[in-house]
């Protein structure tokens, strides 16, 4: 079956299983097909461009697009890595089994400790600036050399995207060493003269709403940066470019556009030799891997008039899709109907709201938007949210976070649900909030 087909199979089988409730109202699915399909579709557009015999490539998902525990493990048996951003992060790809050689931690921001754990354990690392640097120094005075792979991440400050908040390479970015100010060149090569076990380069510039040709640049720039170290060098010392990840997603349909054989074709063409075998290669794609696997879905509650404009209550808002909440015109997202029964929705169009359970005006996931008329009991599904959606909750109003299923064709024409995270209790949920532990004479 095609993705759509599919996510209407498992919207039905929500309502058949019972799997949105009084308590329950909201939940999220992963197609888990989609996310192999992605995962394959990744490998073989690098493969394709490499030359034969060339190193491989590690492709480190991003573990803020989905920091659940199973849906690492499903990567990791993918053959993808995972890129971490601090170490809550890199204690769930731990637990999700995947190798500290697979693991790459970035982060503006490494505490001591942060650092410590790293070395000890031999993941690769980048350092975001000088003063970092310096505190690697210090933590490896005794050592003759790091036990893991340790790079520098670069800003070429080649300009941001459409949307300023995920512009990484902009001119006064907060992410890495910036390439044009004066005297960062000079800098950066004595960095890498002074520490021979400096080997990598890391750069991130795409991301949503980042053109491919933007982000083909300033691999360009990684790329020359390298050669020109190395040629200083008198050796290879620096051996493998971390590219980061960034690719945009198509939120208007189901197409999968940019694809990563465009991507990887692009780069093939503007940077030759980064695919001649020379250097080994690091990729870091989250939102694009999983965007179009997931699907929200919530029940409607309540419609009303006002000013003329229908409205849906429903159970999805800014605690599960806070970016389109808060800034709908860079993160719009598509809405399914169906009915009660989970069959798609029909008749004419009416241009209503869609609104969230949260307790400010703003909280809509759809304004104006033309959908068959919603009532009570309807279903509405929020589409492409399987990355950084019901994985990255908004605390707002102490709601429960929403179950997650992995869904997969049950062989008959139906869905088979697997649990990724089990519906938040309301004992787990004081706890979080600083009650006593459920079942430690707090809340029952």
């Amino acid at each position: 079956m095609e993705l759509s087909s599919r996510r209407d199979a498992a919207v039905r089988a929500v309502v058949a299983r019972r799997l949105l409730t009084d308590d329950h109202p909201l939940v999220a699915l992963l197609d888990l097909r989609a996310v192999e399909e992605a995962a394959r579709a990744l490998h073989a557009a690098f493969g394709a461009v490499l030359a034969p015999g060339g190193r491989p490539v590690l492709h480190a998902f991003a573990v803020k697009a989905a920091s659940l525990v199973p849906v690492l493990r499903l990567l990791n048996g993918l053959g993808l890595g995972c890129e971490v951003a601090g170490p809550g992060e890199l204690a769930l790809a731990r637990a999700a089994g995947v190798a500290p050689g697979r693991i790459v931690l970035d982060s503006p921001a490494k505490t001591p400790s942060e650092l410590r754990e790293a070395l000890a354990l031999g993941i690769a690392l980048n350092a975001d600036n000088p003063q970092e640097l310096a505190r690697l120094d210090d933590l490896l005075a005794t050592r003759p050399a790091p036990p893991g792979p340790v790079g520098l991440r670069i800003n070429p400050q080649l300009g941001g995207g459409s949307i300023d908040a995920m512009s990484t390479a902009t001119v006064t970015s907060k992410f890495g060493v910036p390439l044009q100010d004066p005297g960062a060149r000079a800098w950066i090569l004595a960095a890498f003269r002074d520490r021979p076990w400096l080997t990598r380069l890391h750069c991130h510039v795409g991301s949503q709403g980042m053109a491919l040709e933007r982000m083909a640049a300033g691999v360009r720039v990684t790329y020359e940066l390298a050669e020109e170290i190395n040629a200083a060098a008198g050796r290879r010392q620096v051996d493998t470019l971390d590219i980061g990840g960034g690719l945009p997603v198509n939120f208007a349909s189901d197409a999968v556009t940019p694809s990563f054989a465009d991507y990887a074709r692009l780069l093939r063409d503007a940077v030759p030799g980064l695919f001649d075998g020379r250097y080994g290669l690091v990729t870091e794609f989250g939102r694009a891997l999983l965007a179009k696997a997931g699907t929200i879905v919530a029940r409607v509650e309540y419609t009303k008039s006002a000013g003329g404009r229908p409205i849906a209550v429903t159970h999805a808002g800014a605690q599960v899709a806070v970016r389109t909440v808060f800034v709908p015109e860079s993160w719009p997202l598509r809405v399914a109907v169906y009915d009660a029964e989970g069959r798609p929705g029909t008749g004419p169009r009416v241009r209503q709201d869609v609104a969230g359970p949260c307790c400010f005006a703003g909280d809509l996931v759809a304004r104006d938007r033309p959908l068959p008329r919603l009532a009570p009991g309807d279903l509405v599904a929020l589409l492409d949210t399987g990355a950084y959606y019901f994985s990255t909750p908004f605390g707002y109003n102490a709601l429960p976070r929403p179950g997650v299923y992995g869904c997969a064709d049950d062989g008959a024409g139906g869905s088979a649900f697997s649990t990724l995270r089990r519906p938040q209790t309301t004992a787990e949920l004081i706890a979080e909030y600083g009650g006593p532990p459920a079942g430690k004479g707090g809340y029952p």
